[in-house]
């Protein structure tokens, strides 16, 4: 009766260990970050949204070299004219002041819209790739291992490799 007690308990452990062996969920890592910002798509999006930013930053310094031209060619003039033109003279200078700042507003949000309308679906992209590769490698859970995330220590399989292989770079 004492074996097959025993037998039982050992039946009971075995079968205990093997469920929770089963159970335990594989997890890997990646640095997300310095995956998408390694992307060529991502390299040359970047590349044109500095295009833009550079595009506009020269016509914002066009425009207030422009500024600064008048407002010397006024202040110069200022005594010769009278209070009338003057006071018409400051409005306009006013009216260019705020038309620049108008447009210094609207150069930044067209940037961030440009950003993220092309940045958006790279990420994406990168996203599914990680998940695919996740997937065919039986990993349950990838964690971030990107600089500022939540993983503190990462000594298991980087899927870095794989997942640039996935991407094709």
């Amino acid at each position: 009766m004492k074996i097959k007690f025993t037998h039982y308990i050992t039946a009971i452990c075995i079968a205990f260990m093997s469920f929770t062996a089963q159970a335990q969920s594989k997890v890997t890592h990646i640095d997300f970050q310095k995956l998408v910002s390694e992307m060529p798509e991502v390299i040359a999006a970047q590349e044109e949204i500095q295009k833009l930013e550079k595009d506009y930053t020269n016509e914002i310094e066009s425009s207030l070299k422009e500024l600064q031209t008048k407002m010397q060619n006024y202040s110069a003039d200022a005594e010769n004219q009278t209070d009338l033109t003057n006071q018409k003279r400051q409005q306009e200078l006013q009216g260019m002041e705020q038309n620049i700042q108008q447009f210094r507003q609207t150069a930044l949000q067209d940037v961030q819209q440009k950003q993220a309308d092309l940045l958006r679906p790279l990420i994406e992209k990168a996203r599914a790739a990680v998940e695919k590769v996740a997937t065919a490698q039986g990993f349950d859970y990838v964690m971030d291992s990107s600089q500022g995330s939540s993983v503190l220590m990462a000594k298991g399989k980087d899927l870095m490799a794989d997942v640039k292989t996935e991407l094709s770079f």
